[in-house]
């Protein structure tokens, strides 16, 4: 178990995207683990559905479909937009990925497989995006949820501001 797994199982909201890690190893992990689950539920993970998940992974920030779909043609995969989204579309609702609703764009689920709240984190520099575990049933936003009577079933928490490495960069 990795330190960002053994500080998951904790609730640790320590976030994963900014530190520094293994990033090969970080992809192949990623990807050995998207296959398996797909192998163990009976999904499909097609070489498309795939080839974007590694981007994505290979990242460490969110890309909007056209910026993959670019690097889906470059990798000799189809160019029409569709191609994009049916993947995304898979990735997204089997918990791979996550829509960062601010940048319209994507990100690999730091917790695939996990049902968690996830809060993500955006530098407004280079667009590098970290995830981190949410409550916010248990916050502010859940005691006016249940003050109205109403029961939150998704959220979508998601902040900007400046990441550790580019810190240096950004203006006083």
């Amino acid at each position: 178990m990795t330190s960002d797994e053994r500080a998951a199982a904790k609730g640790d909201p320590t976030p994963l995207g900014f530190e520094r890690h293994d990033h090969d190893q970080c992809v192949a992990q990623a990807l050995s683990a998207a296959e398996s689950r797909c192998a163990q539920q009976g999904l499909r993970l097609t070489p498309v559905r795939r080839k974007v998940l590694e981007l994505l992974l290979q990242e460490h920030r969110a890309l909007g479909a056209y910026a993959i779909l670019d690097l889906l043609r470059d990798a000799g995969f189809g160019s029409q937009p569709p191609v994009a989204y049916r993947a995304l579309e898979f990735l997204s609702e089997h918990g791979f990925v996550h829509k960062i609703e601010r940048l319209n764009a994507f990100v690999a689920c730091a917790h695939p497989g996990e049902h968690h709240s996830p809060a993500f984190m955006i530098c407004r520099l280079c667009d590098a995006v970290a995830e981190a575990q949410s409550a916010p049933a248990k916050g502010a936003l859940g005691d006016a949820a249940r003050a109205a009577g109403f029961q939150i079933e998704k959220t979508v928490v998601e902040a900007e501001g400046v990441c550790p490495g580019c810190s240096d960069k950004a203006p006083a």
